[in-house]
């Protein structure tokens, strides 16, 4: 090899590890990988166009001035703020405000408006506040469920974002250079109102409102929430480290890892994404030491820096970094807790959070708006769910640590919203509180004392759980009614659903084998993903926590049931059988509905929807192997998970909740009814696509 080539290579390798930018991209779901964002075309690409839009803004600007002149004109108000409290009960709700212990919420019904707010088929939340966002039915945004099936494997997948890396790459030895960028889409459908709002000059900010990743272009404001993923491309994904022996299998929605304690000092790693710059990946690991200090406390070295952690209490967000090849760096965020010190150390580690400040995949609009937030209030939590339930179900966490994190996340929020609140004097905020919904979840066990979780020795407190979230709420509610005191503010308070108990999980495809709809090859293997399903005599399967889905020909892989007429009675036949289904344990009805998509759903992706939707009675909820489609051997469940309100049943019974500062007439208000309220308030025509009417709200006094 001649001494001019090696120059050139290494002057090659420098100008590409200066040019690449530190972006990179990650796969969801297991298995996922990264990919470099771009290379120096996509870079090119991109400044040309930040120069186009700073040449193009003084039209831009004028032509939104125009547009708003006109709405103004039309508009009945200057501002509306959209509360969201994902899970908020419509009963439960109620019941504290009787009890006196709800002083805003009741204050806001007896001086405006209270009512049930109708969700979706099926309630749940990427349904929900996809039909929130676009003001139209399922068959018109694509979502359906949190999961999906892939229609060439069967294999469950998230049914909102597709994350793909670039299709093409220039190989260099052991290294691979990405030739354009990675594919990163929103599968909800449709258009968000605020892109309405946006269009005729309303500007709008959008706070961690559920599937809205990647974000989407608008005139405005937005940090995704629901489905953005973790650092390793995963729904969230932590990890534990023991010197402990480990029991039993691996803990699901995290890793164990067996650490030793060599005179008071524990080494380990991090786990973070695959390598991008790899032609054969390599997961990137970033190593840490712990030292013992005393019983009390630890001290933490990672990344370069030192850090004091004490026994019991959650460590800020730490920026932790991955070093790929060819410099490229992979910032991420997280925080530690320490468990135990003595005899075992014991020691969790969040999901590694994209880090704000430099995310590795786009979370907000415009990308420098989570940047902005990162300077004002320091880093904070950008996985979709944040809240750690898996853990929690897991036992690495106790309740107390579980509550904690939710109360965080939502002070985290809290900061988004209110510095949205103080900057934006007209147009649309919008914010989403997770709380409620997560604390819901996991800590119906303590107030359902026939729930198999209840533990009768729950530790005394001021109130059980659920209580002191919606106290929490009713707080946030005070200091948002302050901001929206004057008579051109319109202020609504939303919930997407309901909740109720989770006692009892439906194995679906163990029910569609017993009655002849599903064949396995081997009924001793239960495989997820129906991974041992046979095809050839399958008429039926379920993934995700509703649906189930005919083998139809021409749209499975492998399907063998007509379209037509034939596909049309076994819909009808499995649903008068499941009607019947019976709890032989409990002499209970399990299902109260069960719905054809045909005839529910109208659009252009009706044809995606799950063929049936079963709605639950209260107290059932497909089984955690049904969602991921396991097959196990029996039809019935108990659910002793810590996991234990849902609202995965008939959406009669789980209604959201509706507030407004001002007078509401309708009586049945439906969350496809927000959005085009909120455009006719502005004076904005409601488009054709919308299935949602505007509510007849009265003006101010």
């Amino acid at each position: 090899m001649s001494k001019r080539f090696c120059l050139g290579k290494v002057f090659f390798l420098f100008m590409v590890s200066f040019l690449l930018p530190a972006s990179v991209f990650a796969y969801v779901g297991p298995g996922a990988g990264f990919a470099v964002a771009g290379s120096f075309f996509v870079m090119f690409i991109a400044i040309i166009s930040a120069f186009f839009v700073l040449l193009t803004w003084p039209a831009r600007y004028l032509i939104r001035t125009i547009r708003y002149r006109k709405v103004a004109a039309r508009s009945r108000i200057k501002k509306t703020v959209v509360l969201g409290l994902d899970g908020l009960d419509y009963s439960l709700i109620n019941k504290f405000m009787d009890e006196g212990k709800l002083p805003n919420f009741t204050k806001l019904k007896d001086s405006g408006s209270f009512k049930p707010l109708a969700s979706t088929v099926p309630p749940i939340s990427p349904v929900a506040w996809s039909t929130f966002q676009t003001g139209s039915n399922p068959g018109k945004h694509n979502i359906f469920d949190f999961l999906t099936r892939d229609k060439k494997t069967y294999a469950a997948i998230l049914s909102s974002t597709s994350i793909k890396g670039p299709s093409r790459y220039f190989s260099l030895g052991k290294y691979r250079i990405p030739l354009g960028t990675s594919d990163i889409r929103l599968l909800r459908k449709s258009i968000p109102f605020w892109k309405i709002l946006g269009d005729n000059g309303v500007f709008s900010s959008i706070i961690r409102v559920p599937i809205t990743f990647p974000p989407e272009k608008f005139y405005g404001i937005q940090l995704s929430a629901m489905c953005a993923p973790d650092l390793r491309g995963t729904q969230g994904m932590f990890s534990f480290y023991s010197t402990g022996q480990k029991d039993g299998e691996e803990p699901t929605g995290g890793e164990y890892f067996k650490v030793e304690n060599r005179n008071g000092f524990i080494s380990s790693v991090l786990v973070g994404p695959e390598d991008p710059m790899l032609e054969k990946g390599g997961t990137l690991k970033c190593p840490f030491k712990v030292k013992t200090v005393s019983d009390e406390s630890v001290d933490l070295t990672v990344s370069g820096e030192k850090y004091v952690l004490k026994k019991g209490e959650y460590s800020d967000w730490i920026k932790v970094e991955f070093k790929a090849s060819l410099g490229v760096r992979i910032s991420g965020v997280c925080m530690f807790l320490v468990k135990d010190i003595s005899p075992e150390f014991k020691l969790y580690v969040s999901p590694i959070n994209l880090d704000p400040a430099k995310p590795a995949m786009p979370i907000s609009h415009p990308k420098v708006y989570s940047a902005y937030l990162s300077k004002r209030q320091g880093s904070y939590a950008t996985l979709g769910l944040a809240e750690d339930s898996w853990a929690l179900n897991e036992k690495i966490l106790s309740d107390e640590d579980f509550f904690k994190q939710c109360t965080q996340m939502d002070s985290e929020r809290e900061k988004m919203f209110f510095d949205s609140l103080e900057n934006i004097k007209q147009g649309l905020c919008v914010c989403v509180f997770d709380g409620t919904d997560r604390v819901q979840h996991s800590f119906w066990r303590e107030i359902d004392k026939e729930h198999p979780s209840h533990d009768g020795a729950f530790k005394q407190k001021e109130s059980p759980a659920i209580e002191q979230i919606y106290k929490r709420a009713d707080t946030l509610l005070g200091k948002t009614v302050e901001k929206c005191l004057d008579k051109d503010t319109l202020l609504m308070v939303i919930s997407d659903h309901g909740f109720n108990t989770f006692r009892r999980g439906v194995d679906l495809n163990r029910w569609l084998k017993e009655n002849g709809y599903l064949k396995l090859k081997d009924s001793k293997r239960y495989v997820s993903n129906l991974a041992n399903v046979d095809w050839s005599c399958t008429k039926a399967f379920a993934i995700g926590l509703t649906g189930i889905y005919l083998n139809l020909k021409g749209r499975e892989a492998e399907g063998i049931v007509d379209k037509g007429e034939e596909a049309a009675n076994l819909r009808q036949e499995i649903a008068e059988k499941l009607c019947k289904l019976n709890d032989p344990q409990h002499q209970a009805s399990a299902v109260k509905h069960v719905y054809d998509a045909t005839k529910i759903y109208m659009g252009p992706y009706k044809n995606e929807a799950p063929d049936l939707i079963v709605g639950y009675h209260k107290g059932y909820r497909a089984s955690w192997d049904t969602a991921v489609g396991k097959v196990t051997d029996n039809v019935f469940h108990d659910n002793c998970k810590a996991w234990s309100g849902d609202h995965c049943i008939d959406r009669s019974l789980v209604p959201g909740v509706l507030f407004c500062n001002r007078k509401i007439e309708d009586e049945q208000p439906r969350l496809m009814d927000i959005g085009p309220t909120v455009l006719d308030m502005f004076g904005v025509s409601m488009p054709s696509h919308m299935d949602g009417k505007p509510l007849k709200v009265a003006d101010r006094r």
